[in-house]
């Protein structure tokens, strides 16, 4: 199994070019299953998740191309031009969480679907309970067997008027999907508003979907009797924009990040700006670095969109160890989200735990050591940390990078980081 070794205090500095977003691209695969034409995806980025959905939709029956014949190209065709099966395995959907986005796509379009439940990092329960209500509401008959989710429409899905309990992506993602070829109109009230969501929402449009409020909490679908095929460019990765602005700042660089938007770290910004973190916007992006050369403890709080996203609190955790005074980080979205805690406090973090919140006093230097990857986010604060660290760090279980980040490790290094990946 492969590691990543780290020689840390090396300032980070030079341009990092965003790759496209993994939250995004992986429901505008499932997109496809929603049309016999084809779908042309624009900046997919080469990852572990991109690679398990294709070989999902392989297997429902859609053909994929990627650029030069290479999961890790930035062009993607897509074309399901007949549903050959219905049933999405164990095997693949219990790899990745994001599989039962073919749920909503396939119950629209076949009238049946029967998807393993999900898999993924482990960081919670994560329920699909409002997946399937609100595929209920619009007609489908839902049985929970043998580990899987077996849902009918004989007669095509109808549409409702959804109201969420609380906000959920992929809910938003699998209900926005399957209305827009429902039968009348469906209203999505309380819906997630992350910038993927209205991303995927644009797709749908050029597709040919008929959807109202997009960007705002209320989605009004009306149901189309076919889509048809588009291209589209997938956004820029606000979670790896996000991650490569705290990996600046932690080694007191001076980055770049091409493709970057401001508007989409909202709340990162003003919480790393809080932080001494200066944040300029340039013709390609923007820029992060050390506004006066110390960083300050801050407080921050996960929240959806448009607050403070789960996926950076691990990161800005790593970034708050080596700050000025204290930092409370509360996690109100997963309840299992601490895991790298144990890893950072073996770096020589002062962290303690409470609950749902984590305390972090500053400490004047992090010390590498060797510690372990438990889920995606995670592992990145650890190579964030190692950035940060003195001496070498060893990060092992790699694969959760892999899944999450293209190319980190040599986008780092040519912003002068001192990192390799060991082969084993």
């Amino acid at each position: 199994m492969d590691k990543i070794r780290i020689i840390g205090g090396h300032p980070l500095k030079g341009r990092i070019l965003v790759s496209g977003a993994k939250n995004a691209a992986l429901p505008l695969m499932a997109a496809a299953l929603l049309i016999d034409e084809p779908l042309w995806l624009e900046n997919i980025p080469g990852l572990g998740d991109i690679g398990t959905m294709a070989s999902l939709l392989t297997e429902l029956g859609a053909a994929i191309e990627f650029d030069g014949g290479s999961g890790t190209a930035h062009r993607m065709k897509l074309q399901a031009a007949t549903i050959k099966d219905t049933t999405a395995s164990y095997d693949l959907v219990r790899k990745m969480r994001a599989s039962v986005l073919v749920l909503g796509p396939l119950l629209a379009r076949e009238g049946k679907a029967k998807v393993s439940l999900p898999g993924g990092c482990a960081i919670g329960t994560r329920p699909i309970d409002l997946h399937l209500k609100g595929l209920a509401q619009m007609g489908a008959v839902i049985e929970l067997v043998d580990g899987y989710v077996a849902a009918s429409a004989p007669k095509g899905l109808s549409g409702a008027r959804i109201v969420f309990p609380n906000v959920s992506v992929g809910a938003t993602e699998n209900l926005l999907m399957a209305a827009s070829i429902a039968h009348g109109e469906t209203v999505l009230v309380n819906a997630a508003r992350e910038p993927e969501i209205a991303d995927l929402a644009h797709c749908l449009v050029a597709m040919g979907a008929d959807i109202g409020g997009i960007g705002t909490d209320t989605l009004t679908i009306q149901g189309a009797e076919r889509l048809h095929g588009a291209t589209h460019t997938v956004i820029a990765d606000r979670i790896e924009t996000g991650t490569f602005a705290m990996a600046a700042a932690v080694t007191d660089g001076d980055v770049e990040l091409v493709g970057g938007r401001v508007d989409d770290i909202g709340a990162v910004a003003q919480t790393l700006t809080r932080a001494g973190v200066e944040i300029t916007p340039t013709e390609a992006g923007f820029r992060a670095r050390r506004a006066n050369g110390e960083l300050l403890g801050v407080d921050v709080m996960t929240e959806p969109f448009p607050g403070f996203p789960t996926d950076l609190q691990a990161q800005f955790m790593a970034l708050m160890t080596s700050a000025s005074g204290a930092a409370m980080v509360t996690e109100t979205i997963f309840e299992n989200r601490f895991m790298h805690v144990p890893e950072l406090c073996r770096m020589g973090a002062n962290i303690n735990v409470h609950g749902a919140s984590a305390m972090i006093r500053g400490v004047k230097r992090l010390t590498g050591a060797p510690v372990m990857a438990t889920d995606l986010r995670a592992s990145v604060s650890l190579v964030i940390a190692g950035l940060a660290a003195e001496g070498q760090t060893v990060l092992n279980r790699v694969y959760h990078l892999d899944r999450g980040y293209e190319r980190l490790v040599d986008k780092l290094a040519a912003c002068g980081a001192q990192i390799e990946r060991l082969k084993e």
